[in-house]
């Protein structure tokens, strides 16, 4: 049965929302408050992709925000080539402005939803993907992208995720809900919790960690790993 995402918002809505919310995301210390450890993954992430691909040239940000991941990435591997990819102009424009401050290699940007990018093969020696996964709706999207982004990793090549995600047992699920929505009251209140709480309904549709592995390992990632995992957040990869 296919299930129906009328429901949930546009590419149009979501871009709004993180036009208005740049500032926000320039902040490497406040930009995902609402997400758990996301330091902790932010320097894991990019600490794999370091050991993994020592020598890379290339990297790919999808969803890059305002390019907290690609400085981070460049605070380990210097002069890479930066690909930035967002559905938000004003995201790309400032994280293009940050980037180029820290890197001597070319930068390239992608206005488009990730679903549509058109890669090249081979191409890339790392791909970071913060926070982003989670806007994707059906198991078609799914495949659809994880497969674009191995055809555009070199051999070697690596991608890895920091995300929002769900869990396969409904009463797990309840557990980690409310574990969540009492760390976002901690941050804001119960009022600030039911605001994230209702904008995740709204616009995002988490896999489980165990979909994504899976996932990873069908469209041919030769190994998979799990970085990290705390509540709803995870960080994990694959490896070309």
């Amino acid at each position: 049965m296919k299930t129906d995402y009328s429901h949930k918002a546009t590419n149009e809505e979501i871009a709004a929302r993180f036009d208005n919310d740049v500032e926000r995301f320039s902040n490497l210390e406040t930009g995902q408050l609402s997400t758990i450890d996301a330091p902790i993954s932010m320097e894991l992430c990019t600490e794999a992709a370091k050991y993994v691909n020592p020598q890379a040239k290339e990297l790919l940000d999808i969803g890059c925000g305002a390019g907290n991941y690609s400085l981070t990435m460049l605070s380990k591997i210097p002069d890479l080539n930066c690909t930035l990819n967002d559905l938000s102009m004003p995201m790309l424009e400032r994280a293009k402005e940050r980037v180029s401050e820290w890197t001597n290699g070319k930068i390239t940007i992608l206005h488009n939803d990730m679903r549509n990018l058109d890669l090249p093969d081979n191409h890339f020696d790392i791909v970071l993907a913060a926070a982003t996964f989670h806007h994707l709706r059906d198991d078609a999207d799914w495949e659809l992208v994880f497969t674009k982004i191995y055809k555009a990793l070199k051999p070697g090549g690596s991608l890895w995720i920091s995300d929002l995600i769900k869990h396969n047992s409904v009463p797990i699920t309840n557990l980690f809900e409310h574990k969540y929505r009492g760390y976002l009251e901690s941050l804001g209140g119960p009022e600030y919790a039911q605001k994230v709480f209702d904008y995740v309904e709204y616009e995002d549709t988490p896999r489980s960690l165990n979909y994504q592995l899976s996932l990873l390992h069908k469209v041919g990632f030769s190994t998979t790993e799990i970085l990290h995992k705390n509540s709803n957040f995870a960080a994990f990869g694959g490896i070309k």
